[in-house]
């Protein structure tokens, strides 16, 4: 059986590394934001290109904070609406809505997934004060033209960079370096995985960074000193030490995975599946870091029962829309009455194929060769 991600095999190379760190944090005796954290936020700031990185509990926490950090700097205020992308998980809207603030979510682009920055503009209300922008898949979204309409109407930018750790694209720097704000996650399966949950903040914006350092720690700069309604969510010592020893193999491993991507891109010949289409320019440089490599059919169960059958194992990201998710029915938000035609029609096709950097040559070629044959 392929496994759809081998997370032991994936980390079986580190593991003296990180018994290592475990043995260094244990007998340092500083288990909560210490030396680990402070270098993995330093070495993560530095290949993001950013000035600052905040270490907080997980990808959730990363984006509900930076709202409430701009809350409490008066650039948002509650109720306040968010453009979002219709298409994406369930906790980019979460985010939003834990700030108090109101989600406003626009279709994709069929072809990239992402969200399609032509239809943002026409649901810019005098209540829209930003846009969360989703990199989903691992790619990165359209910024030139999603950065040109915040500009134009002064809205804030924020990036869910959950999926897309190291994506470069447009000659510029990791994400990250540019934008008002982007949050990370480092759940196990992520590119830059932990070993249990962690995310981060990184931004060049330093009011910002200061309050969000404080958030994530009760509200608190000083000891027993609050200076906000802050809440627990601090990246925890050890998981900041496995990152520590991951983060220098982050690019090696995502062009492992652009060349998986490219072998499926230009093997896979079925005239019922449609791949991804993405833009990949050389070796050193892509907007696309291929967390996932989804492809599309309309006869998608089908086709995941007959690739489990030849040992091929896949993942559905993501089968319910949020809009179409219980927690948003007409009790609540009413969004079940919603309709959203592209995000609807990607959720019912989409299928995610293996890809990691542990698959070896001839896994890859037996899944190119089952596809073809299907």
């Amino acid at each position: 059986m392929i496994s759809f991600l081998d997370l032991k095999k994936i980390n079986e190379p580190y593991k003296k590394a990180f018994q290592e760190k475990m043995e260094a944090v244990l007998d340092n005796g500083w288990y909560i934001l210490g030396k680990e954290v402070k270098a993995f936020e330093a070495s993560f700031a530095e290949y993001c290109g950013a000035k600052h990185c905040i270490g907080v509990g997980n990808g959730l926490d990363a984006l509900s904070l930076i709202f409430k950090a701009y809350i409490q700097l008066g650039k948002l205020q509650k109720r306040d609406e968010v453009i979002v992308p219709a298409n994406t998980y369930v906790a980019s809207i979460l985010a939003i809505l834990q700030a108090d603030l109101v989600p406003v979510l626009v279709e994709p682009k069929l072809e990239t997934y992402n969200i399609d920055p032509d239809l943002i503009q026409e649901k810019i209300t005098p209540k829209t004060k930003a846009i969360l922008v989703v990199h989903l898949y691992g790619q990165l979204a359209e910024m030139d033209d999603i950065n040109d309409i915040a500009i134009r109407n002064n809205l804030l930018v924020v990036e869910d960079a959950a999926q897309s750790h190291g994506a470069i694209g447009n000659q510029q720097s990791a994400i990250g370096n540019e934008q008002s704000a982007v949050a990370y996650s480092f759940y196990p399966g992520k590119n830059l995985g932990a070993l249990g949950d962690g995310g981060a903040i990184t931004t060049d914006d330093s009011e910002l960074a200061k309050v969000l350092f404080s958030l994530r720690n009760y509200g608190s700069e000083t000891k027993y000193y609050n200076d906000f309604v802050g809440v627990n969510s601090r990246l925890d010592e050890l998981q900041a030490a496995f990152l520590n020893v991951k983060l220098p193999n982050l690019n090696a491993e995502n062009e492992q995975r652009r060349n998986i991507a490219k072998r499926y891109l230009s093997e896979i010949k079925n005239e019922k599946i449609i791949l991804p289409i993405v833009s990949l320019r050389g070796t050193k440089q892509s907007n696309h870091v291929f967390h996932l490599f989804v492809i599309r059919t309309q006869k998608r169960d089908n086709l995941q029962a007959y690739l489990l059958e030849n040992g091929i194992q896949t993942m559905i990201h993501y089968p319910v829309p949020p809009h179409k998710q219980k927690a948003f029915s007409p009790e609540t938000s009413g969004w079940n009455n919603l309709s959203f035609p592209i995000t609807e029609k990607i959720h019912k096709e989409v299928l995610s194929l293996p890809i990691s950097p542990v698959l070896t040559d001839e896994e890859v070629s037996f899944i190119i060769e089952i596809i073809n044959r299907y």
